[in-house]
């Protein structure tokens, strides 16, 4: 009877393995909503409980045992990994991140802000293509997601390329010029909350840090989705702008970056 229970109980425990490591994982990739329950909510929670750790906490550890320290591209393939193996996470993503490296290569920017550094990756993919005078600051509004992006800014050895200031964008923006000695910016990668997109981007327009030329590129305009955004930047006649359509991070849901050009 013992042994019975004792198969019932670990045919039971396999199952739900299987269903949490492969099944439901592979259901909720095609399917933005429960994409974002299951990972960003069910799964994150559960681990974070049971590890009593955060999952920045858990990606800086892998980049700390996996990559090597001072090589960039490591970084970011240890935690493309740990996103694709382990945890998913909210980065830009591989395929994405593939676009922002080509967009970043083509302007080959002096000044680059990034909105929304959250554990440092895009950071990373950011700064590593970046030419030696150029500077790179990054806002992030969470402390903790902050912390852990600093040490792996760190162990790729990018931090004297990198900027990272804590608070919001909307407090900050207006204060490049002054604290920065920021006179325009030549790239703009927008990655923070979705809603905050399009007074940003005004809020940059008025403060006079878009030149002609400067562009603007908006991740998850697809999913979780920025409509307003969309609808303005695609609208007005100071930029001009492409639909790169890919994929919402480490998924199949549909997703896309944003590049507008701004006109003047």
């Amino acid at each position: 009877m013992w042994l019975i229970l004792l198969y019932g109980c670990t045919g039971g425990a396999a199952l739900l393995y299987a269903l949490y490591r492969w099944v439901i994982p592979a259901v909720v990739q095609y399917h933005a909503g429960l994409a974002l329950i299951w990972h960003d909510t069910i799964v994150e929670g559960l681990l974070n409980t049971l590890t009593q750790t955060t999952r920045p906490q858990r990606m800086l550890a892998a980049v700390q045992k996996n990559a090597t320290r001072g090589d960039p591209r490591s970084v970011v393939k240890a935690i493309d990994q740990f996103c694709r193996q382990k945890e998913w996470a909210m980065n830009v993503g591989d395929e994405k991140g593939c676009i922002l490296d080509s967009v970043v290569t083509e302007v080959n920017p002096a000044t680059v802000l990034e909105l929304g550094t959250y554990c440092g990756y895009s950071t990373v993919r950011i700064a590593s293509l970046l030419p030696s005078h150029a500077k790179l600051i990054t806002l992030e509004f969470n402390p903790d997601y902050a912390a852990v992006a600093r040490q792996v800014i760190a162990w790729a050895g990018l931090g004297d390329k990198v900027q990272l200031v804590e608070g919001a964008s909307g407090d900050w923006i207006p204060k490049m010029k002054e604290k920065f000695g920021i006179e325009t910016l030549d790239l703009v990668f927008l990655d923070h909350w979705k809603d905050r997109y399009l007074p940003d981007t005004r809020l940059m327009e008025e403060c006079g840090l878009l030149r002609k030329g400067s562009i603007l590129l908006a991740d998850n305009v697809i999913c979780p989705g920025a409509p307003d955004y969309l609808e303005y930047i695609r609208n007005s006649p100071r930029y001009k702008s492409q639909y790169f359509k890919s994929h919402l991070e480490y998924t199949k849901v549909e997703d896309g970056l944003e590049k507008s050009v701004f006109l003047g």
